[in-house]
């Protein structure tokens, strides 16, 4: 299956130069970032010191021209996107993820609509990734043939908002809380007061997921 997106590779932001990478790779584990609706791929980077040193951290753009910013996809009427519209934006993530040389693994974390970008990747090739860290982001409805096997590989997922979130659509966070459950192996943490925002705190108890998932090995 190919997508009419793509992921420009110039646009990439990494936490290693070209030369070595994949040598790097080979023993260390990769870890995509990708950002919220209205941002860039530089927003998520300023993380990376926060995240494990063990990881190579590549930080995507995503596809679609906002302004003078980036979308992964056209939210709906009610804030979600069409099923289609993020199929299209994971597999352009997929295709791109096949360019490069191979990962002793490889991890994903999103906000907002990274975040649904996360879990919808899930959906596209469970096998593919090691974990998930969804934050501020939620599931898309509808149903796709992989998400049977969804129940059966149960893969580690971080959800993290503020339950008072004021962007998330409600419909969607409830969806959501009904549907990660029984397809993965949830980790699911409340930040109340942090908005529509990453706080030290979460980004701390991510830092604790992705060692637990086994992505990273010490």
């Amino acid at each position: 299956m190919s997508s009419a997106l793509t992921i420009d590779p110039g646009s990439v932001v990494w936490s290693l130069p070209e030369a070595g990478r994949a040598a790097a790779l080979a023993e260390r584990p990769l870890l995509v970032l990708m950002h919220g609706r209205g941002s860039h791929e530089h927003d998520l980077f300023t993380l990376a010191p926060a995240l494990p040193d063990e990881t190579v951290v590549a930080s995507l753009r995503a596809p679609l021209p906002l302004g003078d910013a980036f979308t992964w996809f056209p939210p709906g009427p009610s804030g979600d996107p069409s099923l289609a519209a993020a199929d299209a934006a994971a597999i352009a993530v997929l295709e791109w993820l096949d360019t490069l040389p191979a990962a002793a693994g490889i991890g994903l974390l999103g906000f907002s609509q990274g975040g649904v970008m996360a879990i919808h990747l899930m959906r596209h090739a469970p096998e593919r990734f090691a974990a998930y860290v969804n934050l501020a982001g939620f599931s898309v409805a509808g149903e796709l043939p992989s998400d049977a096997r969804l129940e059966s590989l149960r893969p580690p997922v971080f959800w993290g908002r503020d339950p008072a979130d004021p962007v998330l659509p409600a419909a969607a966070v409830e969806r959501t809380a009904e549907w990660l459950p029984p397809r993965s192996s949830l980790t699911a943490r409340l930040y109340p007061g942090i908005g529509h925002s990453i706080s030290r705190d979460e980004i701390d108890d991510v830092n604790g997921f992705l060692l637990s998932s086994g992505l990273i090995r010490r």
